[in-house]
């Protein structure tokens, strides 16, 4: 399954979703409807003939009357406007992504400059699963009072994503099963698992509200006090009937609820076995995530959560969180023994005690530490650039077929590059400050030119003198910095530059928009770096606001700009342009308005950003088309040669497609 299709799987997931919940939903009212009626006939509540009270008509159930369209209608209308301004409720409260998220269970973010080496290994990990994927770098959280083996990743698209792992994550598992849990993690970030997660979040809490409103109508009869007295003769009647609708109340929520944790059980098994098997194709180290859940197996408190807010959250982590009923039918995640069968069939159920490794964690973690720092010559100790390009170029499917996997190819090439990023460099991607200099930096040309020097200049003008001197101070990492390294380092800014006061961000965003046109021109590289970045920032502060175009016809005009551009990459004659045009273009076959050669003065690079801002918003399978469409029209003269692979990699990231580091 590629990288489009788990994401409309995805999409279909939640398609069923809602049709479940649409269901459960009918059910509650239909329920609440039939209880209704039963009430109303039993009790016979109606107003005395004076008009001071309720009394109670002894007729029973004589009178039932099972039709009662107004009532119906009415008993419908409230549970839909209940119901839904709760969920819409837990959904505003979610939508602001997935630090909101960890926020809510008490996670802590992980200092970028922690002294704790099993926290400093694991955000290495996450760097290099980063790197390897060619997502932005995910903010790392610890959930600090939890001892159970768990972790899970949130958020509404890949630019906010956070990954949060429990104390005993950290502190119970070695290096190569700390790293089975992330790339598990990172399998729900790719596959589009979060936003449904989300969804069902919400939607679940849509459900429940019924029976917390019936709860908190008999907590507050508790403070009800029934007089005796012939005047309120009638008031004992009124408690009795509160008492009963809220008994009722509570019966529906929690046969709702019963339902809607039928349905998030449903909805997430599957997923559990397939990011299992993502995370052992990630790492080809099946003992990884197999160790991981033996020590969940062969642990006292296992994967068990005890934040009480985190259980509304059970469906997101990574193993079991919290004890079930009803025979396993509202477990979320399949059995231990069945998820390391699906890795290891030849285990025999025995899962050892944790203790055994524990004591050789430590020296594990220091090994691990020290692995990933710069990599230094043996004789000189000078930092040593890690080539992952070969001589030649890379197939145009190769580079498609990749958006959104993990191969133990990428992983490693995502570790070769991480140990040879200057330490410099990689310490300042972590801290917003640093971060937004070193964002500068990039930009910038390693020559001493006059230009450089006004360019300075200009930084020191918008952003401040201390922004400046920190580029400056990294001038001889970033000269050493191999260009396929610069790409993957800026996508680990993200988290750091998220958290820069606005008035500083906007600052930033304007000093680098100065930057890319300080010199009257704008080299690709410096449009796709502004371009991923600025992109990512925005999706980020707003992850909920998007919605998707799924017709290619309704983008004719922008598919056409991104395949005029592409083919005028190479310094080739116009007929070859328009054959690499139309090469692409069949991709698209049968559209209307259909594809056409824009004229190069009508697709310059402010063309491209405007339409790549539009292609954005697209259905996945559209991206895929463009993708393969572009890829085809660069590489229509036989190969794409490592400049073009970094566009496309740029491009694909800016259109959320997150294309692996590959060696080309």
């Amino acid at each position: 399954m590629d990288f489009f299709e788990a994401q409309a799987l995805a999409k279909q997931r939640t398609t069923r979703l809602v049709a479940l919940f649409a269901l459960a939903v009918l059910g509650t009212i239909a329920a609440g409807y039939f209880a209704f009626i039963v009430l109303t006939a039993y009790f016979g509540v109606r107003a005395t003939a004076n008009g001071g009270g309720l009394e109670r008509d002894l007729g029973g159930l004589d009178h039932l009357q099972l039709w009662q369209p107004g009532a119906l209608i009415s008993f419908t209308l409230l549970t839909l406007v209940v119901v839904g301004l709760s969920a819409l409720g837990k959904w505003l409260q979610l939508r602001a992504g997935g630090r909101a998220i960890a926020t809510l269970v008490g996670a802590r973010e992980l200092a970028p400059q922690t002294s704790n080496l099993r926290e400093r290994q694991l955000l290495n990990i996450v760097e290099e699963m980063s790197i390897a994927s060619g997502l932005p770098l995910p903010a790392v959280y610890v959930l600090d009072n939890e001892t159970g083996i768990n972790a899970f990743a949130a958020g509404l698209t890949t630019s906010d994503a956070v990954v949060t792992v429990t104390r005993g994550t950290l502190e119970k598992l070695t290096r190569d099963e700390l790293q089975g849990v992330v790339a598990h993690e990172f399998s729900h970030i790719l596959n589009g698992d979060m936003r449904l997660n989300v969804r069902l979040t919400a939607i679940l809490h849509g459900i429940l509200v019924v029976g917390l409103i019936g709860r908190g109508i008999l907590s507050g009869m508790g403070n009800m006090r029934v007089r005796s007295s012939n005047r309120d003769k009638n008031g004992g009647g009124l408690i009795i009937v509160i008492f009963a609708v809220g008994l009722v109340m509570i019966a529906l929520g929690y046969v709702g609820y019963f339902c809607g944790r039928l349905i998030q059980a449903a909805v997430s098994r599957q997923r559990e076995f397939l990011a299992d098997a993502a995370a052992v194709q990630f790492t080809r180290n099946p003992s990884g995530i197999c160790g991981a859940l033996k020590k969940i197996g062969g642990d006292s408190i296992g994967s068990r959560v005890q934040a009480t807010k985190a259980s509304e959250l059970s469906h997101f982590f990574f193993a079991q969180g919290f004890l079930t009923s009803f025979g396993g039918l509202w477990a979320t995640h399949p059995p231990l023994g069945e998820r390391i069968r699906a890795i290891d069939p030849a285990f025999n159920g025995h899962y050892p005690a944790h203790s055994d490794e524990a004591e050789a964690a430590p020296e594990t973690v220091r090994q691990a530490a020290s692995a990933f720092s710069p990599a230094r010559s043996k004789t000189t100790g000078a930092h040593t650039p890690i080539n992952t390009r070969s001589s030649d170029g890379i197939a145009p499917q190769k580079l498609v077929a990749a958006i959104g996997t993990l191969s133990p190819e990428h992983t490693a090439l995502a570790q070769l590059l991480a140990q040879s990023l200057p330490a410099d460099l990689r310490t300042a991607a972590r801290t917003p400050a640093t971060a937004a200099a070193l964002a500068c930096g990039l930009l910038l040309p390693i020559d001493a030119s006059s230009l450089r020097t006004r360019q300075l200049d200009l930084i020191r003008r918008i952003s401040g003198s201390a922004c400046a001197d920190l580029v400056i101070s990294f001038e001889t990492s970033l000269r050493a910095l191999p260009h396929e390294s610069r790409l993957p380092l800026l996508l680990l800014t993200p988290p750091a530059l998220r958290k820069l006061p606005p008035a500083d961000l906007a600052r930033l965003l304007e000093t680098l928009d100065e930057l890319v046109h300080s010199d009257q021109q704008v080299s690709l590289f410096e449009f796709a770096l502004q371009k991923v970045l600025t992109h990512h920032l925005a999706l980020a502060a707003k992850p909920s606001g998007r919605r998707e175009i799924y017709s290619p016809a309704d983008v004719s005009n922008e598919i056409s700009v991104v395949l005029s551009f592409g083919c005028r990459l190479s310094l080739a004659p116009d007929a070859d342009a328009e054959n690499a045009f139309n090469a692409g273009s069949t991709i698209f076959s049968g559209i209307f308005p259909v594809l056409r050669l824009i004229p190069a003065e009508d697709c310059t690079l402010k063309h491209l950003d405007l339409a790549l801002d539009r292609l954005a918003l697209t259905y996945g399978p559209v991206k895929k088309r463009l993708l393969t469409a572009l890829s085809i029209t660069i590489s229509h003269d036989g190969t794409i040669n490592p400049e073009e692979a970094d566009l496309l990699r740029a491009l694909s990231s800016a259109l959320d497609c997150p294309m692996p580091l590959t060696s080309v």
